[in-house]
């Protein structure tokens, strides 16, 4: 059961829209208190990363691995720039996560790496048909390129890799020499 005290992730979601709206609100906000309410925001929220970064230097390494693999934590490290894990690696498991919702619109996504600062991924359509099959491949290339830039915003774009090409059906019988005249 859980602490009734605690936030589930719907719950974490909503507040983090809210501050997101808040947020917006006091940028915008005329005269000298918006702008002393947003320094205050970032003074806090450096002071708390300065904490986590020491909750973490005081973790052993398989600990900083369960501490990265709760959403909301993650996305904290992420924040702070304290993540234990790589940009690299952050962005493989950010595909892994979605590889299953790719899957089920009849597709699939593979991470194939970092060029510079770009990510690659493999993305196949259902049927073959690449990259010129409409809205949905663009809705899935869009969700793969924001998942992975928010998992590792070091890199600056994410780029699929071109298809290949499907091979040419060559009939078995062509392959084969032709018999000599009797």
């Amino acid at each position: 059961m859980a602490d009734p005290g605690r936030l589930d992730g719907p719950a974490v979601e909503v507040r983090l829209a809210r501050l997101d709206t808040l947020l917006e609100g006091l940028e915008s906000a005329p005269g000298p208190t918006g702008g002393s309410a947003v320094e205050a925001v970032r003074l806090l929220t450096e002071v708390y990363g300065e904490a986590l970064a020491r909750v973490l230097d005081r973790t052993d390494a398989p600990l900083a691995e369960r501490l990265a693999d709760d959403e909301l934590l993650d996305h904290l490290l992420v924040l702070h720039d304290i993540h234990p894990d790589s940009p690299e690696r952050r962005a493989a498991r950010a595909v892994e996560r979605l590889r299953p919702a790719v899957r089920e619109r009849g597709g699939d996504v593979e991470w194939a790496g970092v060029e510079g600062q770009v990510g690659r991924v493999r993305l196949t359509t259902g049927g073959g048909c690449g990259s010129g099959c409409g809205g949905g491949t663009t809705e899935v290339a869009d969700a793969v390129r924001e998942a992975v830039l928010a998992a590792a915003p070091e890199l600056v774009d994410v780029q699929p890799l071109p298809e290949a090409p499907a091979p040419a059906f060559v009939p078995l019988d062509s392959l084969r020499r032709p018999q000599e005249a009797r």
